[in-house]
Protein backbone atom coordinates (compact mmCIF):
# COMPACT_ATOMS: atom_id res chain seq x y z
CA UNK A 1 0.00 0.00 0.00
CA UNK A 2 1.30 3.64 -0.85
CA UNK A 3 0.27 6.84 0.90
CA UNK A 4 1.36 10.25 0.89
CA UNK A 5 2.39 11.33 3.97
CA UNK A 6 1.29 14.64 5.03
CA UNK A 7 4.64 15.37 7.58
CA UNK A 8 7.93 13.84 7.49
CA UNK A 9 8.80 13.56 11.12
CA UNK A 10 12.30 14.93 11.84
CA UNK A 11 13.27 12.10 14.00
CA UNK A 12 13.28 10.21 10.32
CA UNK A 13 16.02 12.08 8.39
CA UNK A 14 18.04 9.32 8.09
CA UNK A 15 16.14 7.37 5.85
CA UNK A 16 15.39 10.70 3.27
CA UNK A 17 11.68 9.73 2.57
CA UNK A 18 9.94 11.09 -0.24
CA UNK A 19 6.78 12.24 0.28
CA UNK A 20 5.12 9.06 -1.25
CA UNK A 21 5.85 5.82 0.93
CA UNK A 22 5.34 2.36 0.39
CA UNK A 23 3.52 0.45 3.38
CA UNK A 24 3.77 -2.83 5.02
CA UNK A 25 1.47 -4.57 7.09
CA UNK A 26 4.13 -5.88 9.11
CA UNK A 27 5.42 -3.34 11.61
CA UNK A 28 8.70 -4.17 13.21
CA UNK A 29 8.37 -2.87 17.14
CA UNK A 30 11.74 -1.74 17.95
CA UNK A 31 13.58 1.30 18.55
CA UNK A 32 14.42 3.02 15.40
CA UNK A 33 12.26 1.67 13.11
CA UNK A 34 9.98 4.40 11.29
CA UNK A 35 6.12 4.15 11.03
CA UNK A 36 3.03 5.93 9.19
CA UNK A 37 1.12 7.21 11.83
CA UNK A 38 -2.83 8.90 11.70
CA UNK A 39 -3.31 11.65 13.85
CA UNK A 40 -7.02 10.89 15.89
CA UNK A 41 -6.41 14.24 18.00
CA UNK A 42 -6.21 18.26 17.54
CA UNK A 43 -4.55 19.50 20.87
CA UNK A 44 -4.16 22.62 21.99
CA UNK A 45 -1.14 22.35 23.44
CA UNK A 46 1.88 20.90 22.56
CA UNK A 47 0.53 20.00 18.67
CA UNK A 48 3.46 20.81 16.78
CA UNK A 49 5.58 18.47 14.78
CA UNK A 50 9.33 19.05 13.46
CA UNK A 51 9.75 18.36 10.16
CA UNK A 52 13.35 17.30 8.50
CA UNK A 53 14.34 20.97 7.59
CA UNK A 54 13.85 22.12 11.44
CA UNK A 55 10.32 23.81 10.54
CA UNK A 56 7.55 23.42 13.48
CA UNK A 57 3.95 22.44 11.95
CA UNK A 58 0.96 22.38 13.73
CA UNK A 59 -0.38 18.73 13.64
CA UNK A 60 -4.29 18.65 12.77
CA UNK A 61 -6.67 15.53 13.18
CA UNK A 62 -6.35 13.24 10.37
CA UNK A 63 -2.70 14.03 9.43
CA UNK A 64 -0.64 11.29 8.36
CA UNK A 65 2.59 11.45 9.86
CA UNK A 66 5.96 9.31 9.51
CA UNK A 67 7.65 9.16 12.92
CA UNK A 68 10.00 6.53 15.07
CA UNK A 69 9.34 4.09 17.43
CA UNK A 70 11.44 5.19 20.44
CA UNK A 71 10.97 6.01 24.57
CA UNK A 72 11.40 8.81 26.37
CA UNK A 73 11.61 9.77 29.32
CA UNK A 74 11.24 13.76 30.04
CA UNK A 75 9.99 15.33 33.64
CA UNK A 76 8.09 18.01 32.22
CA UNK A 77 6.57 16.28 29.37
CA UNK A 78 5.78 12.42 28.37
CA UNK A 79 7.07 9.23 29.66
CA UNK A 80 7.16 6.30 27.16
CA UNK A 81 7.83 3.23 25.88
CA UNK A 82 8.03 1.24 22.82
CA UNK A 83 5.07 -1.56 22.58
CA UNK A 84 6.14 -5.30 22.29
CA UNK A 85 3.96 -5.71 19.20
CA UNK A 86 2.50 -3.10 16.61
CA UNK A 87 0.06 -4.05 14.38
CA UNK A 88 -1.75 -2.03 11.96
CA UNK A 89 -4.90 -0.46 13.27
CA UNK A 90 -3.23 -0.07 17.03
CA UNK A 91 -3.02 3.51 19.08
CA UNK A 92 -0.30 4.74 20.42
CA UNK A 93 1.18 8.18 20.82
CA UNK A 94 2.85 10.83 19.94
CA UNK A 95 5.27 11.33 22.43
CA UNK A 96 7.31 14.32 21.21
CA UNK A 97 7.62 17.20 18.49
CA UNK A 98 10.46 15.44 16.62
CA UNK A 99 8.12 12.83 16.16
CA UNK A 100 9.19 9.64 18.36
CA UNK A 101 6.41 7.37 18.90
CA UNK A 102 5.24 4.87 21.81
CA UNK A 103 2.92 3.89 24.26
CA UNK A 104 2.28 7.11 26.72
CA UNK A 105 2.70 5.88 30.58
CA UNK A 106 3.02 9.29 32.27
CA UNK A 107 2.55 12.92 31.41
CA UNK A 108 3.20 15.83 32.51
CA UNK A 109 -0.21 18.39 33.53
CA UNK A 110 1.33 21.38 31.61
CA UNK A 111 1.15 19.28 28.70
CA UNK A 112 -1.69 16.88 28.72
CA UNK A 113 -2.72 13.57 27.78
CA UNK A 114 -0.27 12.94 24.28
CA UNK A 115 -1.99 12.90 20.92
CA UNK A 116 -2.99 9.42 19.81
CA UNK A 117 -1.77 8.37 16.27
CA UNK A 118 -3.11 4.87 14.73
CA UNK A 119 -0.55 3.00 13.15
CA UNK A 120 -1.01 2.65 8.97
CA UNK A 121 2.15 0.39 8.28
CA UNK A 122 6.05 0.35 8.51
CA UNK A 123 7.70 2.59 6.44
CA UNK A 124 9.41 0.60 3.48
CA UNK A 125 12.40 1.81 1.94
CA UNK A 126 14.17 0.58 -1.16
CA UNK A 127 18.04 0.89 -0.81
CA UNK A 128 18.38 -1.28 -3.75
CA UNK A 129 18.51 -0.26 -7.30
CA UNK A 130 16.36 -2.30 -9.32
CA UNK A 131 15.07 -4.24 -6.30
CA UNK A 132 11.00 -3.79 -5.67
CA UNK A 133 11.16 -5.64 -2.57
CA UNK A 134 11.37 -3.24 0.28
CA UNK A 135 13.12 -3.33 3.82
CA UNK A 136 11.63 -1.88 7.07
CA UNK A 137 12.70 1.78 6.97
CA UNK A 138 14.81 2.05 10.15
CA UNK A 139 17.07 5.41 11.31
CA UNK A 140 20.18 2.84 11.65
CA UNK A 141 20.43 3.07 8.05
CA UNK A 142 23.03 6.12 6.84
CA UNK A 143 23.59 6.80 11.16
CA UNK A 144 27.27 7.48 11.80
CA UNK A 145 29.22 4.91 13.87
CA UNK A 146 29.35 4.43 17.64
CA UNK A 147 33.17 4.02 18.98
CA UNK A 148 34.45 2.55 22.20
CA UNK A 149 37.36 4.90 22.90
CA UNK A 150 37.60 8.55 21.91
CA UNK A 151 41.27 8.64 21.46
CA UNK A 152 42.59 11.92 20.58
CA UNK A 153 40.49 14.95 19.86
CA UNK A 154 40.43 18.82 20.11
CA UNK A 155 39.37 20.27 23.40
CA UNK A 156 35.83 19.63 24.70
CA UNK A 157 33.62 22.60 26.32
CA UNK A 158 30.85 20.52 27.91
CA UNK A 159 27.68 22.48 29.13
CA UNK A 160 25.33 20.32 31.82
CA UNK A 161 22.42 20.84 33.34
CA UNK A 162 20.70 20.24 36.82
CA UNK A 163 17.36 19.28 34.95
CA UNK A 164 15.03 20.01 31.56
CA UNK A 165 14.71 23.89 30.65
CA UNK A 166 18.18 25.18 32.66
CA UNK A 167 19.40 27.01 29.54
CA UNK A 168 21.86 24.39 28.03
CA UNK A 169 21.49 24.81 24.47
CA UNK A 170 21.17 28.59 25.14
CA UNK A 171 24.14 28.60 27.08
CA UNK A 172 26.41 26.54 24.24
CA UNK A 173 25.04 28.23 21.61
CA UNK A 174 26.34 32.03 22.94
CA UNK A 175 29.54 30.16 23.85
CA UNK A 176 29.53 28.76 20.35
CA UNK A 177 29.16 32.59 18.76
CA UNK A 178 31.31 34.21 21.00
CA UNK A 179 34.09 31.37 20.17
CA UNK A 180 33.77 32.04 16.32
CA UNK A 181 33.95 35.53 16.88
CA UNK A 182 37.08 35.10 18.72
CA UNK A 183 38.19 33.12 15.60
CA UNK A 184 37.87 29.63 16.59
CA UNK A 185 36.47 27.02 14.52
CA UNK A 186 33.98 25.21 16.45
CA UNK A 187 32.03 21.72 16.05
CA UNK A 188 29.22 21.30 17.86
CA UNK A 189 26.87 17.86 19.22
CA UNK A 190 23.64 17.44 21.43
CA UNK A 191 24.78 14.06 22.94
CA UNK A 192 21.84 12.92 25.11
CA UNK A 193 17.97 13.55 24.90
CA UNK A 194 15.39 12.73 22.87
CA UNK A 195 15.53 13.63 19.06
CA UNK A 196 14.78 17.16 17.77
CA UNK A 197 16.67 18.90 15.33
CA UNK A 198 16.12 22.45 16.86
CA UNK A 199 19.28 22.25 19.07
CA UNK A 200 21.86 21.04 16.39
CA UNK A 201 20.10 24.17 13.94
CA UNK A 202 20.81 26.83 16.32
CA UNK A 203 24.23 25.87 16.84
CA UNK A 204 24.83 25.98 13.24
CA UNK A 205 22.81 29.45 12.97
CA UNK A 206 25.47 30.96 15.53
CA UNK A 207 28.41 29.43 13.88
CA UNK A 208 29.56 25.85 14.26
CA UNK A 209 31.57 24.57 11.25
CA UNK A 210 29.34 21.11 12.01
CA UNK A 211 26.79 19.92 14.07
CA UNK A 212 25.60 16.47 15.32
CA UNK A 213 23.20 14.53 17.18
CA UNK A 214 22.69 11.35 18.67
CA UNK A 215 20.00 10.91 15.98
CA UNK A 216 22.89 11.10 13.24
CA UNK A 217 24.31 8.10 15.17
CA UNK A 218 21.00 6.35 14.59
CA UNK A 219 19.35 6.62 18.04
CA UNK A 220 15.53 7.93 19.32
CA UNK A 221 16.57 8.66 22.45
CA UNK A 222 19.65 8.11 24.61
CA UNK A 223 19.37 5.65 27.54
CA UNK A 224 22.51 4.62 30.05
CA UNK A 225 23.45 1.87 27.49
CA UNK A 226 23.55 3.61 24.99
CA UNK A 227 25.26 7.67 25.23
CA UNK A 228 28.88 6.66 26.06
CA UNK A 229 29.29 4.82 22.42
CA UNK A 230 27.18 7.34 20.61
CA UNK A 231 28.98 10.55 22.42
CA UNK A 232 32.23 8.73 21.55
CA UNK A 233 31.32 8.13 17.86
CA UNK A 234 29.91 11.92 17.55
CA UNK A 235 33.36 13.20 19.08
CA UNK A 236 34.95 10.99 16.82
CA UNK A 237 33.28 12.19 13.83
CA UNK A 238 33.37 15.94 14.38
CA UNK A 239 37.19 15.73 14.46
CA UNK A 240 37.17 15.04 10.94
CA UNK A 241 37.64 17.73 8.68
CA UNK A 242 34.96 18.97 6.72
CA UNK A 243 35.83 20.49 3.65
CA UNK A 244 38.96 20.32 4.51
CA UNK A 245 38.36 22.06 7.64
CA UNK A 246 39.60 21.11 10.82
CA UNK A 247 37.85 22.58 14.06
CA UNK A 248 39.52 23.77 17.28
CA UNK A 249 37.12 23.04 19.66
CA UNK A 250 33.82 21.26 20.19
CA UNK A 251 31.19 22.28 22.41
CA UNK A 252 28.72 19.67 23.28
CA UNK A 253 25.22 19.61 25.38
CA UNK A 254 24.70 17.18 27.72
CA UNK A 255 20.48 16.84 27.04
CA UNK A 256 18.19 16.42 30.09
CA UNK A 257 19.74 16.78 33.44
CA UNK A 258 23.15 15.20 35.15
CA UNK A 259 20.86 13.24 37.13
CA UNK A 260 18.05 11.90 34.32
CA UNK A 261 17.57 9.04 32.94
CA UNK A 262 19.35 9.68 29.55
CA UNK A 263 23.05 8.31 30.11
CA UNK A 264 24.39 11.39 31.04
CA UNK A 265 25.93 9.95 33.84
CA UNK A 266 27.76 7.54 32.32
CA UNK A 267 29.61 10.31 30.03
CA UNK A 268 30.36 11.95 33.12
CA UNK A 269 31.89 9.13 34.42
CA UNK A 270 34.25 8.67 31.23
CA UNK A 271 37.51 9.10 31.37
CA UNK A 272 38.59 9.44 28.13
CA UNK A 273 35.98 11.84 27.33
CA UNK A 274 36.00 13.75 30.84
CA UNK A 275 40.19 14.10 30.11
CA UNK A 276 39.17 16.24 27.19
CA UNK A 277 36.62 18.36 28.75
CA UNK A 278 38.33 21.80 29.59
CA UNK A 279 35.44 23.43 30.73
CA UNK A 280 32.17 22.05 31.89
CA UNK A 281 29.58 25.07 31.96
CA UNK A 282 26.94 24.21 34.51
CA UNK A 283 23.07 25.79 34.08
CA UNK A 284 21.25 25.39 37.39
CA UNK A 285 17.64 25.90 37.58
CA UNK A 286 17.92 27.66 41.32
CA UNK A 287 20.36 28.14 44.15
CA UNK A 288 19.36 24.30 45.31
CA UNK A 289 20.38 23.05 42.08
CA UNK A 290 23.56 25.08 42.07
CA UNK A 291 24.90 23.85 45.45
CA UNK A 292 23.96 20.11 44.30
CA UNK A 293 25.45 19.96 41.45
CA UNK A 294 28.63 21.65 42.70
CA UNK A 295 28.93 18.45 45.44
CA UNK A 296 28.12 15.84 43.01
CA UNK A 297 30.46 16.97 40.97
CA UNK A 298 33.29 17.66 43.36
CA UNK A 299 32.06 15.03 46.38
CA UNK A 300 31.08 12.07 43.77
CA UNK A 301 32.53 12.55 40.41
CA UNK A 302 36.02 14.32 40.89
CA UNK A 303 35.38 16.47 38.70
CA UNK A 304 35.79 20.57 38.54
CA UNK A 305 33.11 22.78 37.21
CA UNK A 306 34.64 25.66 35.25
CA UNK A 307 31.05 28.06 35.60
CA UNK A 308 27.80 28.04 36.07
CA UNK A 309 25.28 29.69 34.54
CA UNK A 310 21.31 29.08 34.04
CA UNK A 311 18.44 30.92 35.79
CA UNK A 312 20.19 30.41 39.01
CA UNK A 313 22.30 33.31 37.88
CA UNK A 314 19.54 35.48 36.26
CA UNK A 315 20.11 38.16 38.67
CA UNK A 316 22.65 39.37 41.24
CA UNK A 317 21.43 37.60 44.28
CA UNK A 318 21.83 34.15 42.52
CA UNK A 319 24.87 35.24 41.15
CA UNK A 320 26.19 36.08 44.75
CA UNK A 321 25.19 32.85 46.15
CA UNK A 322 26.66 30.92 43.46
CA UNK A 323 30.19 32.98 44.29
CA UNK A 324 30.01 33.55 47.97
CA UNK A 325 28.75 30.37 49.23
CA UNK A 326 29.66 27.76 46.35
CA UNK A 327 32.71 29.59 45.23
CA UNK A 328 32.42 29.07 41.85
CA UNK A 329 32.02 31.44 38.93
CA UNK A 330 28.74 32.90 37.64
CA UNK A 331 27.84 34.36 34.66
CA UNK A 332 24.35 34.31 32.83
CA UNK A 333 24.36 33.30 28.95
CA UNK A 334 21.33 35.88 28.54
CA UNK A 335 22.89 38.76 30.15
CA UNK A 336 26.31 38.04 29.92
CA UNK A 337 26.57 35.89 27.06
CA UNK A 338 29.60 37.40 25.59
CA UNK A 339 31.27 37.39 28.96
CA UNK A 340 30.15 33.97 28.85
CA UNK A 341 32.54 33.20 25.90
CA UNK A 342 35.58 35.01 26.83
CA UNK A 343 35.22 33.47 30.13
CA UNK A 344 35.33 30.12 27.98
CA UNK A 345 38.11 31.02 25.44
CA UNK A 346 40.56 32.32 28.37
CA UNK A 347 40.18 28.87 29.37
CA UNK A 348 40.34 27.13 26.09
CA UNK A 349 43.20 29.65 24.66
CA UNK A 350 46.60 27.37 25.85
CA UNK A 351 44.85 24.30 24.66
CA UNK A 352 44.23 25.22 20.92
CA UNK A 353 46.39 26.91 18.03
CA UNK A 354 43.65 27.62 16.10
CA UNK A 355 42.33 31.13 17.51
Amino acid sequence: MKVLLNKIASATRNCKLAREVTLSSQVVAQEGSVLAVRALDRKAVYNEIEDVHGRMATVNEGDIIAGVLGERRALHGYTGVVPEKVAVGDIIHLLNLGGVLGQCTSFNPDVGPACRVEVLGQVLTFPHLGERRGVPASIRTNALPTADRVGESVPIVAVSGTCMNAGKTYAACEIIRGLTRRGFKVGAAKLTGVSLRRDTLKMEDVGAVRALSFNDAGIVSTKPETSLPVARGLVKALNEPVLGTRIDVIVVELGDGIMGEYGVQQILRADDLMSLTKVHVMCANDPVGAWGAAWHFTEDLGLKISVISGPATDNAVGRAFVEDQLRHRAINARTQGDGLAEHVAGMLRPETSGA
